[in-house]
């Protein structure tokens, strides 16, 4: 990995903030990927009142505040466990890992298991902090791509499997019930056949059980769903999946939405209301090139990065072609796949890498922001 950078090896949540370069990160885990309407309201006021104002939808579908000071933390905490947005206490939050298909419907398999499964977050072993669940029940897998140890998916033939990351093949499963019991036995296979030294699924080569032996490949994966008009709602992007609190509480407020989903997509989900309705911060048109752009908070914000990222980011969205990922630091926050065109700061400085991720070889080393800026025929 180039650079100076420290992995920290924990992703953090409400009760267990991280210290970054602006403040402490607050990260918010909604459960079933939902909020309901008083819930977004009261995270819009608790990111005005305690932090910079502005939430960040992640990659693993979770909601920060950023910018909160020591003084304010257990005020903040209150405030969100007032709207039932905090744990009882950290072990649970950090066991509740959980990337729900936020397509869900009320009493369908993804809504069940992910139900059944908080209801049983106790029979888990301890895992490493950033191994993960994916429940991805629907008709094709939508979360295909996206960061998770253990997914539960379905077949073409429309049956439920238990699938290991880093395997192409998954185990069929009878009944929901049935999907938590793998899950969970899984996961303590994973502690006992040494996955702990792996830390990820991914990398742990060790052979499966044979009842969750890979013998059945899911259904084809899904398409991100298109911005606008949703079974659900009304499906909005958010611009390196930032928004601000006063214009998301005015979205909501606007469009009467009775709640919204998350992603890992950086977008979301205004659940019923006035469908289609533009709303200030909250992005509707599919070819905004920004839309295919991931950057992180970059420096000042976050301690690990050496450059600024999202203006630069920006600038440079509309003038590369394919996919962009512009990040602080070698760690790669923002995107964990590899892009057309990436950018990494290191020392003061920015790498570029072709076709790679932010941790590989770069092809171009030591730009200024100017000279990077020229590279791409920016003016």
């Amino acid at each position: 990995m180039a650079g100076n950078v420290t992995v920290k090896g924990w992703c953090p949540g409400a009760l267990r903030p991280m210290l970054s370069g602006d403040g402490l990160v607050v990260r918010v885990r909604p459960r079933f990927a939902a909020l309901s309407r008083n819930q977004v309201l009261a995270l819009c006021d608790a990111a005005s009142r305690f932090g910079t104002g502005v939430i960040d939808l992640t990659n693993r579908a979770n909601l920060q505040i950023r910018g909160v000071t020591e003084a304010a933390w257990p005020e903040l905490i209150e405030a969100l466990g007032e709207a039932g947005l905090v744990d009882d206490d950290a072990e649970t939050e950090e066991r509740r890992n959980l990337l729900v298909a936020p397509d869900w419907i009320d009493g369908d398999d993804t809504h069940r298991i992910t139900g059944l499964l908080l209801n049983r977050l106790n029979a888990l072993p301890s895992l490493p902090a950033k191994v993960g669940f994916a429940i991805d029940a629907g008709p094709a897998p939508l979360l295909s791509y996206e960061s998770a140890d253990f997914r539960i998916e379905r077949n073409e033939s429309g049956q439920l499997l238990v699938r290991a990351d880093g395997r192409d093949k998954g185990a069929l499963v009878a009944t929901p019930e049935a999907a938590v019991d793998a899950l969970i036995a899984l996961a303590h296979w994973f502690v006992d056949s040494g996955g702990l030294d792996a830390g990820r699924m991914r990398r742990h080569d060790a052979d499966l059980p044979e009842w969750a032996a890979p013998r059945i490949s899911p259904a084809q994966a899904a398409r991100v769903p298109a911005l606008g008009i949703h079974r659900a709602g009304t499906l909005y992007g958010l611009i390196f999946g930032q928004v601000d609190a006063g214009n998301l509480r005015a979205a909501v407020e606007q469009t009467n939405a009775k709640g919204m989903r998350v992603t890992p997509w950086r977008r979301l989900i205004l659940e019923g209301g006035i469908p289609g309705l533009p709303c200030s911060g909250l992005v509707l048109d599919n070819s905004a090139p920004e839309l295919n752009a991931d950057a992180c908070a970059g420096a000042p914000g976050c301690e690990q990065a050496t450059v600024a990222t999202r203006e630069l980011a920006r600038q440079l969205s509309g003038a590369v072609e394919g996919h962009l990922h512009v990040s602080g630091c070698s760690k790669g926050c923002a995107r964990r796949l590899a892009s057309d065109i990436c950018v990494t700061g290191r020392e003061g400085r920015y790498d570029v890498i072709f076709k790679g991720r932010a941790d590989g070889e770069p092809d171009i080393t030591g730009l200024t922001a100017s000279q990077l800026l020229e590279y791409f025929g920016v003016k």
